[in-house]
C-alpha cells in the first residue's frame, strides 16, 4: 500500500496502491511509516513522497469511510489531522513528486510537503471538495490560506479548478515541472539539496513557519 526506502540518508516514501485513496488502513500504514521517518535522523535526511502511474492519490476513499460509525468517522479526522501535523514537522526537508492526480486529500498531502514537482505532461491537482459534496473543515481551509494565494485558494476552492503542471506553478501549487521518467530524480536532488543546510537550524525554522498552520489541525 505504502512502501519505505532509503538511499543514503534520503527516505522515499511511495504510495502503490491504484488509486492511493485514504482510508483507516491507508493512515495507520502512513502513521507507522511516519514513526520510522521522525526516530533520530541524522544530518542529511530528506523524504520524497511519491506515487506510482497515473495517481499520486484520489483523494479519501468515500466507498469506505462511509462505512464508518460516527466514533469511525472521528477516529479517521483526528488520525488526518495528525498525518498533516507531523508531515509538516518533519525535521528535515520533504518534497512531493507529484506524479500523477492528486485531487482533495491527496492534494493536501502534497501541501504537506515542504517543495512540489508536477509530472508535466500528464495530472491534475485540485481541491475538489466543492464537487464532491464533501464539507472542508476550518483548519483545512486555514492550512490552504497558508500555504496559497489568497486568489488560488478562492478559485480553488469555490469552483474546484483542476490545475496542470504548468498552471499549479502560476498558481503557487507547484514549484516545478519534470517529464515522467526525471520526476523523481529531480525531486530527490531538490531535496538532497535542502539536506545540505544545518539540521537544527532548518528543523527550528521550519517547524515556527509551520507552527500556525498545525495550531489549526489539533
Amino acid at each position: 500500500m505504502i512502501d519505505l526506502s532509503k538511499a543514503g540518508t534520503t527516505y522515499t516514501v511511495t504510495m502503490d496502491n491504484g488509486e492511493n485513496m485514504i482510508c483507516l488502513d491507508w493512515q495507520q500504514r502512513m502513521l507507522k511509516i511516519l514513526d520510522q521517518l521522525e526516530g533520530n535522523p541524522v544530518a542529511g535526511t530528506a523524504m520524497v513522497l511519491t506515487g506510482v502511474g497515473k495517481f499520486f492519490s484520489n483523494g479519501l476513499n468515500l466507498d469506505e469511510l462511509n462505512k464508518l460509525d460516527g466514533a469511525g468517522w472521528t477516529l479517521f479526522a483526528t488520525q488526518m489531522n495528525e498525518i498533516h501535523r507531523r508531515m509538516l514537522m518533519l525535521p528535515f526537508p520533504t518534497v512531493a513528486a507529484v506524479n500523477g492526480h492528486a485531487f482533495a486529500g491527496g492534494a493536501f498531502l502534497a501541501l504537506s510537503c515542504d517543495y512540489r514537482i508536477m509530472r508535466e505532461d500528464r495530472g491534475w491537482i485540485c481541491i475538489s471538495e466543492v464537487d464532491t459534496a464533501v464539507p472542508l473543515p476550518q483548519g483545512m481551509m486555514e492550512f490552504l490560506r497558508l500555504r496559497l494565494p489568497a486568489a488560488t485558494v478562492r478559485d480553488a476552492v469555490l469552483t474546484g479548478k483542476r490545475y496542470d503542471a504548468e498552471d499549479a506553478i502560476a498558481a503557487g501549487f507547484s514549484d516545478g515541472k519534470a517529464p515522467a521518467e526525471l520526476l523523481l530524480g529531480m525531486a530527490t536532488e531538490l531535496a538532497r539539496d535542502l539536506a545540505c543546510k544545518e539540521p537544527s537550524i532548518f528543523k527550528a525554522i521550519k517547524q515556527a513557519y509551520y507552527a500556525p498552520i498545525v495550531e489549526g489541525l489539533k
